[in-house]
This record gives structure tokens, C-alpha cells and sequence, in this order.
């Protein structure tokens, strides 16, 4: 009740708990040796005003929230981002909190952290309800047939369009890459592997029989969905790798490198081998460190560099002057 309004007289705290005010005063200490930092408000309707305190206090979750936050430390504990020790006693001081019937939902829900390369921008969180992991992870942990809906940004139905029929897969991991959500399965529409926004599955009820869990290709599930993200079905790496000289020093040009591998060649000039899914988009991408560019090898990034010089001076000359 403090949390949910400025100022609370002490007899309107009294009436609605259906308490005495001598209860409310000693309910009041009793908060403060916790740690909450409640002042006393003076006048003829004086009362008590929760304001935040010098030290952390016991925090009051719902089920969602709790779960939501020990989530969250999951995946700290394997980002890479330096607080992997404070996020692991974090999550074992929020487990041994939690009721059990929380502590079971949690267990429920297994998944994997994919570590990003340095200068990889994260992707805006995803919208993936914790309601609706649990439910994928839940079909994951049983080995059952997952039936779901699946949203695309670009298909909207026509009026009187019958509604697709639900995809069907075998659920097998959960992945966490660049701040979304990501479901492995195989896809028995299509008899191939797949990877799916969590956040764009609408599952259905009841799920599907019982399978046996196919062996992903590649050594594991992360360097699978780094090969399917690098657009190659088997091998983690890209199918276009190039090697340039850019005339810009080392230091500007390794925050934003990604993947790639940067080496100094004196104070304005450095190597940078790096690799995308075409030769066209890696040359374009190049293009970002707004410097000159002397083209080391292979030759296809050289030609790519034409071919993208062609299609820039198209649209220069067709823009409206």
C-alpha cells in the first residue's frame, strides 16, 4: 500500500487493514528495521511516506517478475559482459527466496546465451512474454510436437482469407542472441532446420506426440545458429572473406570491426579482414567506415566494388534534383 500512493494518513492505513493504529506503528517500525526508509508525515492527518533509502530493502515481486528477473540474470551469467559473478550470486539469492512453485517454473525454462563479437550492436529487446517461453521450453524439455502461429511484419491476411494452418516442429533449443529470443526446431513442414522469433510464436494448445530429438548440424547449438545467421547451413563461417587496407587508424576503425581481425599499419592506416554473406553487401559494408579503400584481395570483392559503384551512380542520377 505505501508503494502505491505519495502519503498515507496512519487511521486510513489502519481502516482498510482492518487493524488498530497501534498495529500500524509497530507494522511501520517493523518495515524500517528491514531497511525501508518510511518517514512520518506531521499534521491533523499525519501518516507515513515511503521515500527510497541509502541501502537496497527486501523487493516485493509478483510470480512474473520474479521469474522475469532470474531470467534476466540467466543471461547475464553467460553474456560476456563482465558481471558474470555478481549475476550468478544475484540469481542464487533470488532462487533461495523464491516459493517453490516458482523455483519449478524457472527450472522449466532452459536455454543457451549466444556471445556477440566486439562492435556487434545488439538488436532491440525482444518482446517474447516470459509466459510464452515457458511454453516453448516447456515443449522443448517433454520432446513434444510444438503447433504455433507465426507473425511476419510483411503478411497481412486479405478480408475472408482463410487463417494458415499452425506450423508444426520439433522444439529443440532456446537461444538468446543480440538481446532476442530464438527458437531451434525442426520444421516438419518443410523437413529442414529453422530458426524462429520467439516473440512471433503464438503457441497452441494441446501439443503434439512425442519425438526423438534429431542431431543438430555443426558441433552445437550456438555455432549452428551462428552459421544459419552467417548464411551458411553447416560451416561457422562467412561464405565471403576479404582483406583491405583502410586509411584510417586502427583505433577508430576496431570498436565498430565486428568479427573481423584489424592490424595497425601506422598512425593513419590499418588491414581488416572481415567477411559477409556477399561480396556486394561486404563491400557496402566497407563503405561505412567513410575512408578510402585499397582492395587487398580477392579479386570478387574488387569487382563487388564496381558493381556497387554502377548501382550508387544510378541512383544518383535518377533522385530528383
Amino acid at each position: 500500500m505505501l508503494q502505491t500512493r505519495r502519503d498515507w494518513p496512519g487511521s486510513l492505513l489502519a481502516s482498510r487493514l482492518q487493524v488498530s493504529d497501534r498495529t500500524v506503528r509497530r507494522d511501520i517500525d517493523r518495515l524500517r528495521e528491514l531497511g525501508y526508509a518510511i518517514e512520518a508525515t506531521m499534521g491533523p492527518d499525519g501518516g507515513y511516506r515511503l521515500d527510497a533509502g541509502s541501502q537496497l530493502p527486501p523487493l516485493l515481486f509478483d510470480d512474473d517478475q520474479a521469474v522475469a528477473l532470474a531470467v534476466a540474470l540467466q543471461a547475464a551469467i553467460a553474456s560476456g559482459a563482465g558481471v558474470e559473478e555478481d549475476a550468478l550470486r544475484a540469481l542464487a539469492t533470488v532462487r533461495q527466496v523464491m516459493p517453490s512453485r516458482l523455483r519449478h517454473r524457472l527450472d522449466s525454462l532452459a536455454f543457451t546465451t549466444l556471445a556477440t563479437g566486439p562492435g556487434e550492436a545488439p538488436a532491440p529487446a525482444s518482446t517474447a512474454s516470459t509466459a510464452g517461453l515457458l511454453e516453448i521450453s516447456a515443449a522443448i524439455r517433454a520432446r513434444e510436437v510444438l503447433r504455433f502461429d507465426y507473425a511476419t511484419p510483411t503478411r497481412t491476411p486479405a478480408t475472408g482469407e482463410e487463417a494458415r494452418p499452425p506450423l508444426r516442429v520439433e522444439p529443440h533449443h532456446l537461444v538468446v542472441l543480440r538481446g532476442r529470443w530464438y527458437l531451434v526446431a525442426w520444421d516438419l513442414g518443410r523437413d529442414d532446420w529453422r530458426i524462429f522469433r520467439a516473440d512471433r510464436i503464438s503457441a497452441r494448445t494441446p501439443t503434439g506426440p512425442r519425438f526423438t530429438p534429431r542431431a543438430l548440424p555443426g558441433a552445437d547449438v550456438a555455432e549452428f545458429v551462428s552459421a544459419r545467421f552467417k548464411g551458411s547451413d553447416h560451416v561457422d563461417a562467412w561464405p565471403c572473406i576479404g582483406r583491405v587496407i583502410l586509411h584510417r587508424p586502427a583505433s577508430d576503425v576496431e570498436p565498430f570491426s565486428g568479427d573481423g581481425i584489424v592490424r595497425p599499419l601506422g598512425p593513419d592506416r590499418c588491414s581488416l579482414e572481415v567477411g559477409s554473406w556477399s561480396w556486394v553487401s561486404l563491400a557496402a559494408a566497407l563503405n561505412r567506415f567513410d575512408a578510402d579503400v585499397d582492395v587487398v584481395e580477392p579479386v570478387e570483392l574488387r569487382d563487388a566494388f564496381a558493381v556497387l559503384a554502377e548501382r550508387n551512380a544510378a541512383t544518383a542520377a535518377a533522385a530528383p534534383r
